[in-house]
């Protein structure tokens, strides 16, 4: 599934100009949504905030605190918010 990119206020961080995990992180991706994801791209511009954020998700999905379905339905609400049809 292709992503349409969603303008916003701030702009993205370009991938060319990210370097390590970061840059890993994006293009990984690029290859599973075809594109990086908007919010992660403004999260780039502060490499200790991007690696808090992914820090975050990647203990709720290790938890277990949230099953697969809540998490389902949460980012399908946001997409929602978000004007995003994902």
């Amino acid at each position: 599934m292709r992503l349409k990119p969603v303008p916003t206020r701030v702009p993205g961080k370009s991938v060319d100009a990210c370097e390590g995990y970061v840059a890993k992180v994006l293009g990984a991706q690029r290859e599973h949504y075809g594109a990086p994801l908007n919010n992660h791209l403004l999260y780039a511009h502060r490499p200790g905030l991007f690696r808090a954020v992914r820090g975050m998700w990647a203990a709720l999905d290790a938890d277990g605190i949230l099953g697969e379905a809540l998490v389902a339905l949460v980012n399908r609400r946001v997409a929602a918010l978000n004007g995003c049809v994902f």
